[in-house]
């Protein structure tokens, strides 16, 4: 394999020319009140009227970070909480609130979207960053929106779709730690057909922690990515697309805890989606129309010295999940006036090794948004309502089924003080639906009988926000608090004797915090030619308060933040070094075993450094990028979990060829 590997970045070094890929026009130097973005409307409008609190992470920004993944993405942006294994599995939280820590979906508390849609998965490590045009972060609930999940926060990663002559990109990528990659992304719009398309495919062996330790079965074989955005557009406002994204990982070390790391597991992983979707337009209305259907899938191989009573290398514990679902809207433009409906049809159908072996989770919805200008467009009052009815079975077809509803509500007000200057204020509900397991329960596990609750509530929350957002030609700033009340929290019950176990509401919280970011372009402000633009983000929770038990919510910091400077000459250079702050956080130390005693993680600072420079360019046959690359370049011995040591530092150098 590493013989192919270097033929092939050998080939990519050989090649004739491109287009650097960090090379900007001046226009993008400041992102622009007037940047589009569709999360938080699930319509295309400009940033400038949106209520929510919306963070973007724009192109350049992507092909300016060493992060591979998502998961390492917003690790990188400070955007909130990070548990990170080895092994190629991330969840994130926001304000508070998690993604599942093993990657379910429907356990979420963050709502992870793919193009606008639920993307199957909460393991932000399937999700790589090749061919991502964007990503859309909405910072509080999302419900009204999208439904299930969204109470923390809905991350959206949106795909590119190809613009402008055919033009493709070769790379091939060396590091330490055997750490090789290639990959190629070709994008073109001929007439009335685009296309974007991507393949990458890295391997890695086991890595080294900051304290210089060997860690074993930290590697992986391979990880394939593949990812297409191909559409047909006719009438000059219809188009016909399709979504393609695929995502495999072959023996992926799975190792314990680095005090005790003498196992050989290692998983495969799998994530894909199709997508087919027809957008118009026409006179007042706007429309979209969706189908997807998808699978993830994980598959864990134990050996026998690790577990003998349960598992061996020929009965691995797998989990496969199928998804299906259809989206619907129109929207309609009348003045100042914009109003939207429409409904979602998702379903998911989860085989299991363990108990339960089989279960189904069906969810109807319709939503209404409304959105109004008034004042010369200077006042923005939006507002929506939707209503979710769900399904659940357990172990079909003979075992429980139960059923659900919910009904969520937002409202949101802005006004704009001057072109640059804008005041927001939010209010919005959100809920997770209760998973068919805990309403619906009737298995048994090692001698304790599980029973469902069908009289249980969706978990829910209410969050009031209000902030002021600045953004010039060369300053953008945003500063504001918010404040989340979340009961009905669904915990496990288990009777003094463990022979029984069910699900109860009996939790609730309390968590409200201020959020800032700050960016400067100090070559604009001074006239000069190039870029220099330092910048800072920063989450800080005053308080996150377990209302039961009058202590602080654990896995959860009271700071995170994001900081550095980045420089850029429009001639094919460009630099940023970007520091990472985690701050401490209480955990459960399952290391030490069961049950497992809380522990006070302390908090550290992770720093990166990228640097990019045309190298060759070979006119109209295109160009050379070198790139180089250092994460964790101070060599920090830390770690997202407890026992699960991060690589120390890594050095990648890269070789790109544009045409």
């Amino acid at each position: 394999m590493k013989a192919k590997t270097v033929s092939l970045v050998l080939f990519f070094m050989s090649a004739p020319g491109m287009a650097p890929a960090l090379e900007q026009d001046e226009h993008h130097n400041a992102v622009q009140l007037s940047e589009v973005v569709v999360t938080a409307a699930r319509i295309a409008e400009p940033f400038r009227d949106v209520t929510a609190n919306v963070t973007l992470i724009n192109a350049d920004e992507i092909a300016a970070s060493p992060a591979r993944d998502i998961g390492e993405l917003l690790a990188e942006k400070g955007v909130g909480y990070i548990r990170k294994y080895p092994g190629q599995l991330t969840s994130i939280g926001i304000r508070g609130f998690k993604t599942d820590t093993h990657g379910n979906d429907l356990k979420a508390h963050v709502l992870i979207l793919l193009n606008g849609r639920r993307s199957g998965t909460g393991n932000l490590s399937k999700l790589l960053t090749k061919n991502v045009e964007r990503v859309e972060i909405i910072r509080g609930p999302g419900a009204v929106q999208y439904g299930s999940a969204a109470m923390g926060g809905v991350v959206n990663i949106i795909t590119r779709q190809g613009k402008g002559d055919l033009s493709a990109e070769a790379h091939g990528t060396l590091g330490n730690f055997n750490y090789d990659e290639v990959g190629l992304l070709i994008n073109t719009a001929q007439s009335n057909f685009d296309l974007s398309s991507s393949f990458s495919r890295s391997t890695m062996d086991d890595y080294d922690t900051g304290s210089g330790d060997k860690f074993k079965n930290s590697g992986y074989d391979h990880i394939d990515h593949y990812s297409l955005n191909a559409g047909y557009t006719f009438h000059d406002s219809q188009r016909i697309s399709l979504i393609f994204n695929r995502y495999y990982a072959d023996e992926i070390g799975s190792p314990g805890y680095f005090s005790a790391n003498d196992l050989d597991d290692y998983t495969n992983s799998s994530n894909h989606s199709i997508d087919l979707i027809y957008d118009g337009s026409a006179a007042l209305y706007t429309w979209q129309v969706r189908y997807f259907t998808g699978n993830d899938r994980d598959t864990w191989h134990d050996p026998v010295v690790s577990n003998p009573d349960f598992w061996d290398d020929d009965t691995p514990s797998q989990r496969d999940t199928d998804q299906y679902g259809t989206q619907a809207q129109i929207s309609m433009d009348i003045n100042s006036v914009r109003l939207t409906t429409g409904m979602d049809w998702l379903k998911y159908e989860v085989d299991a090794s363990w108990d339960p072996k089989e279960t189904e989770y069906e969810n109807c919805a319709v939503f209404f948004l409304a959105k109004a200008k008034f004042m010369d467009s200077k006042l923005i009052v939006d507002g929506g309502l939707r209503y979710d009815s769900f399904d659940v079975e357990v172990n079909k077809p003979a075992g429980n089924d139960e059923d659900d509803t919910n009904v969520s509500t937002s409202f949101g007000l802005a006004y704009l003080l001057t072109n640059e200057l804008k005041i927001r204020a939010h209010y919005g509900e959100a809920f997770v639906m209760p998973g068919a397991d805990e309403m619906a329960a009737d298995y048994s596990i090692w001698g304790t009988y599980y029973i469902g609750n069908p009289d249980l509530d969706p978990e829910s929350s209410r969050t009031y926000e209000g902030a002021v957002d600045y953004t010039g030609s060369s300053l953008k700033a945003s500063l504001g608090y918010f404040y989340t009340r979340f009961k009905d929290k669904i915990e496990n019950v288990v009777s003094s004797d463990f022979s029984s176990s069910t699900w109860d509401n009996i939790g609730k919280a309390e968590i409200s915090g201020i959020e800032g970011t700050f960016s400067w372009d100090l070559g604009s402000l001074f006239n000069w030619k190039h870029e220099v633009r330092p910048y800072v983000s920063f989450v800080y929770l005053d308080t996150y308060e377990d209302l039961d038990t009058n202590k602080d919510l654990k896995y959860t910091n009271e700071w995170n933040a994001s900081y550095g400077v980045s420089i850029n000459d429009y001639e094919g250079f460009s630099a940023r070094l970007n520091f990472s702050y985690t701050g401490p956080q209480t955990v459960d130390d399952w290391e030490s075993g069961y049950p497992p005693p809380e522990y006070d993680m302390g908090g550290y600072t992770i720093a990166d450094l990228a640097i990019s420079k045309k190298i060759l360019d070979f006119d109209r046959y295109g160009s050379c990028t070198l790139s180089g690359e250092a994460t964790n370049l101070f060599d920090k011995d830390f770690a997202y979990v407890k026992g699960y040591p991060m690589p120390g530092r890594s050095l990648l150098v890269t070789l790109t060829y544009n045409y």
